[in-house]
């Protein structure tokens, strides 16, 4: 076994899980060094991708991934509709009839279960499974209504949501995502459904299945559901600085939300990761992480040596700031750790 100062993320991990925007693409361009990282992760460990977009097929999504130069087929992604399908099978027979919002990433899934799609709350659904896509309208949301009111003393059918992402990105900007369309149809109901997606636990479960994994890496951009959904799932996570969430967020983040490695790109999967140190000087705490050292002196949090990259800094900053038992509003935060 390597000594841990030589130690690299990937060592002893036999599955890389990578989510997909902000990490492998941002809109139609992939992410620097993320391509070449990930194809030399599969020269030794399988590779899978998540996704919450519920809008298209596994096959589709890999087909994307090939076109940047990625070696990855269908059954190497694992999309939020699987995850939820799981879900509904285990609370419905075989065969039966399922209200479905959303587009073919959703109904095909349903449909390759065995399960017919409806949709229509006369045709008397045992469930309704909803994901998002840009067609989805204000009609088919009613019928989710329509289909979810309960019975007077009962507890109505069941509704499993692919995710519940509240934005999604598009070319023009940032949409509502699926999470807004759940919460039309709950404040209609007044009742919440079962989640798949990220950062519910379902999703990973069903990745980690799917390749027999006992020690999976999963990588992501946002912490509030890529790592909270590891964390939940109880895997190793690793935060990369290319999407959504940089370094303010990552000294704010909370006891749940916090990833196991700091990345500033993919490259680092495969370089020897410097876990941070802390130990007491006088009455202060002295984090370093490689050759970064931060001080901590009361509620003062100070950079002492900025060591050789900026995501070293990021990493002592964040040990000494997440182990300090003092919120982060409380403290006084060197404003360089996270400009």
């Amino acid at each position: 076994m390597p000594e841990a100062a030589s130690r690299t993320p990937l060592d002893g991990v036999d599955l890389l899980l990578a989510d997909l925007d902000g990490v492998v693409y941002t809109g139609p361009n992939p992410v620097p060094y993320a391509v070449e990282s990930i194809n030399r992760a599969q020269e030794t460990i399988p590779v899978g991708y998540i996704t919450n977009n519920a809008s298209r097929t596994a096959v589709s999504v890999a087909e994307l991934l090939t076109g940047l130069g990625l070696r990855a087929g269908a059954d190497d992604v694992v999309t939020s509709p699987q995850a939820a399908i799981v879900l509904l099978a285990e609370l419905v027979p075989p065969g039966s009839t399922i209200l479905v919002v959303g587009g073919e990433g959703l109904t095909s899934v349903v449909e390759e279960h065995g399960f017919r799609v409806t949709r229509s709350a006369e045709d008397s659904p045992a469930a309704v499974i909803q994901g998002f896509h840009p067609s989805v309208s204000w009609a088919d949301l009613a019928e989710a209504a329509y289909a979810l009111r309960a019975p007077a003393g009962g507890e109505g059918i069941p509704w499993v949501a692919t995710n519940t992402d509240w934005t999604i990105p598009q070319a023009r900007g940032v949409a509502p995502g699926n999470g807004t369309l759940v919460s039309a149809v709950h404040t209609a109901v007044g009742r919440l459904p079962v989640v798949a997606g990220k950062p519910e636990r379902a999703i990973f479960d069903t990745a980690v299945a799917r390749f027999g994994a006992s020690a999976p890496l999963f990588v992501g951009d946002r912490l509030d559901t890529d790592i909270l959904g590891a964390n939940r799932a109880d895997i190793r996570s690793a935060l990369v600085l290319t999407g959504i969430d940089g370094p303010k967020q990552v000294l704010a983040a909370d006891a749940n939300s916090r990833p196991t490695y700091l990345f500033g790109d993919l490259r680092e999967l495969f370089e020897p990761y410097a876990e941070p140190v802390e130990k007491a000087d006088g009455g202060d705490r002295v984090v370093t992480a490689g050759t970064a050292r931060v001080r901590v002196a009361g509620n003062a949090v100070r950079i002492e040596d900025e060591g050789a990259s900026e995501i070293e800094l990021l990493r002592a900053g964040a040990a000494a700031i997440w182990n300090a038992g003092t919120p982060i509003y409380a403290l006084d935060v060197d404003p360089a750790l996270y400009s």
